[in-house]
């Protein structure tokens, strides 16, 4: 079987030709490597943001759109709609996405700060889920078929929880996401659960999935963009805390979870496949932090483009083979 052949059968997904792409530098050894005009968006692209980071990004009209985490000048939190012909260049909304519901209950629309999205397609609309702010931090939920309209949901959990990141479709019969129960305040601590839903409304049958494992990923993991399905099993890319002396340090690992049983891990990495080493990372709001939170596929050339936070302030682009990461993976295993 020829190198191409073998990466097309990767991954279980769509083409997307548009990826955006560079290849490796000469000399790069990292299995993950850098987009050479980071940061892909600075943190000042609208007038009245202070930065823009944390984001979600998914293919839309043979082109690009997301949800954006923009901490405004007061330094509140909020999320932005955005798009680009290239996955380069944005334009984002300034201003917040408001969101609308059938269910007239101040509970449902109730809003006081939204961040670090996520977004995935599922059957026939774009999910969203975010931390939501609802007498502390838990994941906030909504939907759109065209990213004008945003309707919200109920909240899928109660405070406290973040890192909500749903599965790209149904398991068993059951729509899934995994969560990070967490504290009120910057948890010191944190295991990934999944928890599983008929309807999109009612979450329970919590299962564990992966505890902080030492080193990088010592005080708690956090699950990053959704999940890639692949033929060797789910692939997760998730961030690690580490507390140095002088506070977080957040890098990126990845996992392969059973595709039936995706509480179930596989393979898990020991060496982190990025860690906060380039200047945007390492100063910022936020110092010494790489916060992945979307995933772009090309499944004919086992292509990903992932973008990350950046010290919570901007957002950077990076690349791999997503055969070459699984390979990693295996190959430098701790479950």
């Amino acid at each position: 079987m020829s190198k191409a052949s073998s990466r097309s059968s990767t991954i279980i997904g769509s083409a997307l030709p548009t990826i955006p792409w560079e290849d490796k530098p000469n000399g790069c050894k990292d299995v993950v490597w850098r987009y050479s005009g980071n940061p892909v968006i600075p943190r000042d692209l609208n007038p009245m943001s202070n930065s823009i980071f944390n984001s979600a990004v998914v293919p839309y009209k043979g082109a690009f759109a997301g949800v954006f985490r923009c901490d405004d000048k007061r330094r509140f939190m909020q999320l932005h709609v955005g798009f680009s012909k290239d996955g380069y260049s944005w334009q984002i909304d300034p201003e917040r996405i408001h969101f609308v519901s059938n269910d007239k209950d101040p509970a449902v629309l109730h809003w006081e700060y939204g961040y670090d999205p996520r977004v995935g397609w599922i059957e026939d609309r774009f999910y969203v889920t975010w931390c939501n702010g609802y007498h502390g931090p838990t994941i906030g939920m909504g939907w759109t078929k065209d990213f004008k309209t945003f309707h919200k949901m109920e909240n899928s959990l109660l405070p406290f929880n973040r890192n909500g990141v749903l599965f790209p479709r149904k398991i068993g019969g059951k729509y899934l996401m995994l969560n990070r129960p967490s504290d009120n305040g910057h948890t010191p601590f944190g295991d990934i659960f999944i928890s599983q839903s008929p309807d999109m409304v009612h979450w329970g049958c919590h299962r564990w999935v992966m505890r902080p494992n030492g080193g990088w990923q010592s005080t708690k993991v956090g699950a990053g963009p959704i999940p890639i399905e692949t033929k060797h099993g789910w692939l997760m890319i998730y961030h690690g805390v580490l507390t140095s002396c002088n506070g977080f340090v957040y890098s990126a690992g990845a996992a392969l979870l059973d595709i039936d049983r995706p509480w179930k891990v596989m393979y898990r990495t020991a060496p982190y496949i990025m860690s906060p080493q380039a200047p945007y990372e390492l100063a910022g709001d936020v110092p010494n932090v790489a916060f992945p939170c979307a995933a772009l596929t090309d499944a004919p050339t086992g292509r990903m483009a992932m973008y990350y936070g950046c010290a919570d302030t901007v957002t950077g682009l990076c690349f791999c083979q997503v055969d070459e990461l699984i390979d990693y993976v295996k190959k430098n295993s701790k479950v």
